[in-house]
């Protein structure tokens, strides 16, 4: 990993560090120059983390099921999961013309529509990460890794795709409101050492 100085200090951060720090939403209090998230997926993407041989690790990998499934199936975890709910059923309508060409996909392969997804997936990155309650499911993430798309079929299944606003677990870059200082001066931040 690379190394660099931050600014006119003594302190030494790695290049990924520095590399975050421009990105967010500069709407949000964050600097003028601030790429959002949209732009930064694909420099994150080929440069911090292919050139740092870092690896990207995507959870809820088959969209907490919606792409294991054909359009129009569903599950007691489709109907009943309100987290699930939460993080995808705002892009629901985005979100099934790529379900429906999964499932067009799989049909014409004769594989699972967990197949085609995780095969896609396996050309973006090496290390997804899928949930598994049944044999079954391991099975597809198995036949998935031998499942090889073409540059064709790659193209059709990400050309209506859209980036997802972040949901969930994930933070959002929001305003910083002050905080009370415990000692100092008033606004004084006292340094620990670290970023």
């Amino acid at each position: 990993m690379q190394y660099t100085k931050l600014g006119n200090s003594d302190l030494t951060v790695s290049r990924i560090c520095m590399g975050c720090m421009g990105f967010g939403d500069a709407k949000n209090g964050q600097h003028s120059w601030t790429i959002d998230e949209a732009h930064s997926r694909e420099i994150i993407r080929r440069g911090l983390c292919a050139e740092d041989n870092i690896a990207m690790t995507p959870y809820s990998a088959l969209a907490s099921g919606r792409l294991s499934r054909k359009p129009g199936e569903t599950s007691p975890r489709l109907e009943q999961d309100a987290y699930a709910k939460f993080k995808y059923d705002a892009t629901r309508d985005q979100d099934e013309v790529i379900i429906r060409r999964v499932a067009e996909l799989a049909e014409k392969r004769g594989v699972t529509t967990t197949e085609i997804s995780l095969a896609w997936l396996l050309t973006k990155t090496t290390s997804p990460v899928v949930g598994a309650t049944k044999l079954h499911h391991i099975e597809g993430a198995a036949k998935a890794v031998d499942l090889h798309l073409t540059d064709e079929e790659i193209a059709y299944l990400e050309e209506p795709y859209a980036p997802h606003p972040l949901a969930g677990v994930m933070p959002r870059t929001r305003p910083q409101t002050p905080r009370k200082s415990t000692s100092g001066p008033p606004g004084a931040r006292k340094f620990n050492g670290t970023l």
